[in-house]
C-alpha cells in the first residue's frame, strides 16, 4: 500500500548539489516524504496533535491512501470517479485521519482548497476543526511549510481561512495570497453561502438517537438536499462520509439504498467472525488477524467489553457494521440458571423493582413488577416478578402492597409512558408509594433496543432466577422474543437491569 513518486528537483540539475541542498535542509526531506504519502505526514505530526502514542495498524495506512487519491484528483482538476462512504468502528483514529489530519496535510499541497465539515453536534465538530487549527499554527507545521498560515481576521473555529505568503527577498515585503477556508457546522445547520471542493460528515449521526426515526429522516435529508448542494464544482468535488453503523436507515444505510454507482463504499467490521460479509472490498480480508480490524486496540477483551455496553443491536452496528435488529432466539435460555436461595443481603449491592404497568383488566397487555438484585461478583438475579391484567385501582393496590413486602432497601421504577397521560399515571403511582424510594423512567427506543444490554447478559449466564411458579411463563416469553405475544415481562426486566446496572452508555471515541 506504499506510494512512491519521484523527488521534484526542478531547477537544480546537478545531482550533488540536490544532495547537498536536502542535507543543509532537511525539512525538505521531510516535505518531499510528506508529498508523497498523506500517510507519512500523519506520522510525523501525530505528537502535535496527541500525547498518546499512535498505534499504527494497516487500516490507517489504507484509509490515508484513499483519501490521498481522492485529494490529487481534485487538486489536478479532474473529474472525481467517485465519493467515499466508510464505514469502521469507533477507537480505530478515524476522526483524526479524516477530519483533522487530512484537511490540513491537503493545504500543505494546494493552499486554496475549500473544505465543509460537519459531525452530529456543534461541539464535536469545533473540536476536529480547532484540532486542525491548532496544528497548522504549530512550530512544527510552521518549520515545514512556512508559507501557510491563518488569516487574521478569518479566524474562528467555526470558519477560518488560510494564506500563502509569497517568497520573501531582501527588502521587499511580504505578500499573502487568500487560499481555502474550512467551515464546520453540525448536521442540520445552516450552510448557506459556503461552497468546498471537498465535503466531509463524520458520524452524522449521535448513537443514543439512532432510534429516532424523526432525527434519522432529517438527517438524511440534510445530506440528500443540503449539504450535496454546497459543491464549487459538482464533477470534481468530493463527499467523504465516515461512520459506524447505528441503524438499518443511518446515513450509510440511506445512501447505500441508492446503489449509486460512484459510491465507494469502504467498511471495515471490528471483527469477521461473525460479519466477514460486511468487509469492502472483499480483498481487505486478508489484512484481518485472527479475524480481528486491529488486534492492538479491539482485541478480543475490548470486543467482549463493548458487547456488554452497547448489546447485540448496538455491537452489530457500531462494531459489526450490520446494524440488523435480533431476531427470534434474541435470549438463549438455557443460559438461565434456577437457585433455591438467595445469598446472604450483604453480598447484594442493590435491589430494584422495576414496573412496567398497563390498565387493563382482564384482558390486553400485563402489568409486570421485575425486583432485580446485582451481586458484589458482578453477577444478577430476579427474585420476584408480579404480573396481572388488573384495573387501574387494582393495579395501584397491588403495586403498594408489593412495595411494602419489599422492604426498605427496594428501590422502586415506574415506566413513564410518552405524553401528558404517562406523565400523570406515573405522577399518580410515586403519589401512591409516598415513603418509599419511588422513581419515574423515560426510556428510549423500542423494547428490542432496550432489552440488548440484558440480553448480552442473559446469554452469558450472568442472570440467575430464584426458583417460583412464575419461572416458566417468564422464561417462555424470553424464548419467543421479540415475537412473543407478550413482552412486557421481558420489558420489565430490561428496565430493572438498566437500574441495577447504572445502565452503561456506549463510549464516544472519535479520534
Amino acid at each position: 500500500m506504499n506510494r512512491t513518486t519521484p523527488i521534484n528537483t526542478t531547477g537544480i540539475s546537478d545531482k550533488k548539489q540536490v544532495f547537498q541542498t536536502l542535507i543543509g535542509n532537511p525539512g525538505l526531506i521531510v516535505r518531499e516524504l510528506n508529498n508523497r504519502s498523506f500517510f507519512h505526514f500523519l506520522q510525523y505530526f501525530w505528537s502535535v496533535i496527541s500525547s498518546e502514542e499512535l498505534i499504527l495498524n494497516w487500516h490507517i495506512e489504507y484509509l490515508c491512501n484513499e483519501l490521498q487519491e481522492v485529494a490529487e484528483r481534485v487538486g489536478d482538476n479532474k473529474p472525481k470517479l467517485n465519493d467515499i462512504l466508510i464505514n469502521i468502528p469507533p477507537g480505530t483514529t478515524k476522526t483524526t485521519i479524516v477530519s483533522i489530519m487530512f484537511v490540513a496535510w491537503c493545504w500543505s499541497r494546494w493552499y486554496w482548497m475549500r473544505f465543509i465539515t460537519a459531525s452530529y453536534s456543534s461541539p464535536l465538530a469545533l473540536e476536529s476543526s480547532e484540532t486542525c487549527r491548532d496544528l497548522i499554527r504549530s512550530n512544527e507545521y510552521r518549520a515545514i511549510y512556512p508559507e501557510i498560515g491563518i488569516k487574521e481576521d478569518k479566524d474562528t473555529k467555526s470558519n477560518y481561512r488560510v494564506i500563502k505568503k509569497t517568497k520573501i527577498l531582501q527588502g521587499q515585503v511580504a505578500q499573502s495570497i487568500l487560499g481555502g477556508n474550512r467551515y464546520t457546522t453540525s448536521v442540520g445547520g445552516s450552510v448557506t453561502g459556503f461552497h468546498a471542493h471537498i465535503i466531509i460528515w463524520d458520524d452524522p449521526i449521535n448513537p443514543h438517537e439512532a432510534t429516532s426515526s424523526t432525527v434519522l429522516n432529517s438527517t438524511n435529508r440534510w445530506i440528500d438536499q443540503v449539504i450535496s448542494t454546497r459543491k464549487v464544482d459538482k464533477k470534481i468535488a468530493v463527499t467523504i462520509g465516515i461512520m459506524q453503523r447505528v441503524n438499518q436507515n443511518d446515513p450509510s444505510g440511506h445512501l447505500l439504498d441508492k446503489q449509486k454507482s460512484n459510491l465507494k463504499h469502504i467498511c471495515l467490521p471490528g471483527e469477521i467472525i461473525n460479519y466477514s460479509d460486511q468487509v469492502k472490498p472483499i480483498e481487505l480480508k486478508k489484512y484481518y488477524k485472527d479475524g480481528l480490524l486491529d488486534p492492538t486496540r479491539l482485541n478480543k477483551a475490548v470486543l467482549n467489553e463493548m458487547e456488554e455496553d452497547l448489546g447485540q443491536y448496538g455491537y452489530a452496528g457500531q462494531v459489526g457494521q450490520k446494524p440488523t435488529p435480533p431476531g427470534g432466539g434474541m435470549f438463549k435460555v438455557d443460559k438461565f440458571e434456577i437457585i433455591d436461595t438467595l445469598p446472604h443481603i450483604d453480598e447484594m449491592e442493590q435491589i430494584v423493582r422495576y414496573w412496567d404497568k398497563a390498565g387493563t383488566q382482564g384482558g390486553g397487555c400485563f402489568t409486570v413488577g421485575c425486583k432485580m438484585t446485582k451481586l458484589r461478583s458482578g453477577k444478577f438475579i430476579i427474585i420476584d416478578i408480579k404480573r396481572g391484567q388488573w384495573g387501574t385501582d387494582e393495579r395501584e393496590r397491588r403495586i403498594l402492597n408489593t412495595a411494602e413486602f419489599d422492604g426498605a432497601r427496594t428501590d422502586h421504577w415506574i415506566e413513564q409512558e410518552p405524553g401528558s397521560g404517562g406523565k400523570e399515571s406515573a405522577e399518580s403511582t410515586k403519589r401512591n408509594l409516598a415513603g418509599h424510594k419511588i422513581y419515574a423512567d423515560l426510556p428510549k427506543g423500542d423494547k428490542i433496543y432496550r432489552a440488548d444490554p440484558y440480553s448480552v447478559q442473559v446469554n452469558n449466564g450472568n442472570i440467575m432466577l430464584l426458583r417460583g411458579e412464575w419461572n416458566r411463563e417468564f422464561i417462555n416469553e424470553h424464548e419467543n422474543f421479540p415475537f412473543s405475544t407478550y413482552k412486557d415481562q421481558v420489558d420489565a426486566a430490561s428496565g430493572a437491569f438498566s437500574k441495577v446496572n447504572g445502565k452503561r452508555k456506549a463510549r464516544a471515541v472519535n479520534k
